[in-house]
């Protein structure tokens, strides 16, 4: 029988269907909120606030109904410092887009003010371009046909690392995933069948400085399972693995776990469920700040401490979600 090319010391992987998440760190609420709804088009899904500090925002921004493999996530600190790129840190988020898209993108972008390159990587084009904050983002031809211009999906995320093989060996040997494909200095990983929401990419920079944590840098990386069960088996097998990882913790829309991979990138693994819609119906999701039950008898502490936040200065690319008419 011929062997696995990817043999690993641990029993067979529970499975996970992709990414469910990325968390980013941001400047100003409001800048970030414009950009995010009014330039790419995303929905505000949830506004609450940061859990370990309740007197900052999360911002939670996806597709309609906000589903896991959809959500862009943020905590804004006004006033933070940038962060600096290098090593040892989530380097760009690719979300894919379809591809006859990428005319009505480069239009947007340019109508928008946003200075943008294209790109072609794993024969897909694309365009890049950072955010207010310096978030490199890019809108990758990898998403469904449609009439609908609209992000669909977070499609991949870049690590930069000093030594890419103790990563790329965590990601194959733990979690399962299994060497793609390479183009120039990114090497792809992908769990099950390599399909949307499920890769990885390395670059291996033994010449850059460590990454500095600040506005426009990525937080975590959050990896979806489609109950508690499933995250109890994972959570199982990165401990027997030999690696730090956190007890459950809820948080409100979803329950986590987190561990860190050994470039030191943190990851996370959250449960589909509930979601979004616990706490606002469909149709007004993201309208108000939602305080999980804790916070509750802190309202109005907590709201006297964050900013004000308007809509977004333009309308959405989105069409509306025949799941969410009015």
């Amino acid at each position: 029988m011929t062997a696995s090319p990817n043999p690993s010391p641990f029993a067979a992987a529970p499975t996970f269907p992709g990414i469910h998440h990325v968390t980013m760190l941001a400047g100003d609420a409001q800048r970030n909120l414009d950009f995010y709804v009014g330039t790419l088009g995303l929905r505000l899904v949830k506004r609450t606030v940061n859990f370990d500090d309740p007197t900052t925002y999360h911002l939670y921004y996806g597709d309609a109904l906000g589903r896991p493999g959809t959500l862009l996530t943020f905590f804004p600190w006004p006033g933070a410092r940038r962060a600096q790129r290098g090593s040892g840190a989530i380097e760009s988020v690719a979300l894919a887009v379809p591809p006859s898209s990428l005319d009505a993108w480069r239009t947007r972008l340019d109508d928008a003010g946003v200075a943008h390159t294209a790109i072609e990587r794993f024969g897909t084009d694309g365009l890049a371009f950072d955010d207010p904050d310096g978030l490199r983002l890019e809108l990758v031809a990898t998403g469904d046909d449609d009439a609908d211009p609209a992000i669909q999906r977070v499609d991949t995320v870049t690590l930069r690392l000093r030594e890419a093989a103790p990563s790329a060996a965590f990601l194959r040997d733990v979690l399962g995933f299994h060497d793609a494909t390479r183009d120039g200095l990114h090497q792809r990983l992908a769990f099950a069948d390599g399909g949307p929401s499920a890769r990885v990419d390395l670059i291996e920079d033994p010449t850059t400085a460590r990454a500095r944590g600040g506005a426009g840098g990525v937080h975590h990386l959050a990896f979806r399972v489609t109950d508690d069960a499933a995250q109890g088996a994972w959570q199982d097998r990165i401990a027997q693995a030999g690696h730090h990882v956190t007890a459950v913790q809820d948080r409100s829309y979803f329950r986590s776990i987190y561990f860190r991979e050994p470039g030191g990138v943190l990851y996370e693994i959250a449960t589909d469920p509930p979601g979004f819609t616990r706490d606002e119906p469909a149709a007004s999701l993201g309208a108000g700040l939602q305080l999980p039950a804790w916070f509750e008898g802190r309202r109005a502490e907590i709201e006297a401490a964050l900013p004000p936040l308007r809509d977004a200065a333009s309308p959405p690319i989105t069409t509306t979600h025949p799941e969410v008419q009015p």
